[in-house]
């Protein structure tokens, strides 16, 4: 497969995806296409959370903020309003920062300076760190850079 090819692939939806139950964090790819049928990765999304009832859907205020922001500005408001009715019911539970998140936050934005900034990278990969959580729902294909302090990666359920 030529090489340009083989990039596209790599970023195609996939009907093959790993199993959970319990905790999993959500970036906010994976919740904005959710909420737009339109979205490529809506279907693989939705598949992925009809597959795994057991597990659940855990994210941060950064996300929510990113994910309410662009469904608003992609779609219209009530999208966004859809996506916070949908939280507030209990299927995504937005974990508060504590003390000291801002300052891990910073740590992991300096030490992964190489990539383009995402704060919302940034907040769940410190959230992974602090609630011992190694698993995410993430589209993003640079998301598996992240690793905890340990040096192991965290295991993105959608993208393998």
């Amino acid at each position: 497969m030529p090489a340009a090819a083989s990039r596209i692939a790599a970023r195609e939806p996939s009907a093959r995806y790993l199993s959970h139950a319990g905790p999993v964090l959500v970036d906010s790819g994976p919740l904005i296409a959710l909420f737009n049928a339109a979205d490529r990765w809506h279907a693989p999304v939705l598949g992925w959370l009809q597959a795994n009832p057991s597990a659940s859907l855990v994210s941060t205020w950064c996300v929510a903020t990113e994910v309410c922001a662009l469904l608003a500005r992609r779609l219209h408001n009530e999208a966004a309003l859809d996506f916070l009715r949908w939280a507030q019911r209990g299927a995504l539970t937005l974990d508060r920062a504590v003390d000291g998140s801002l300052t891990e936050v910073l740590r992991i934005s300096e030490r992964f300076a190489g990539l383009p900034f995402d704060l919302t990278d940034a907040s769940i990969a410190e959230a992974a760190a602090r609630l011992k959580l190694r698993h995410v729902l993430s589209i993003d294909a640079d998301f598996d850079v992240y690793r905890d302090r340990a040096g192991r990666p965290l295991v993105n359920l959608l993208r393998r």
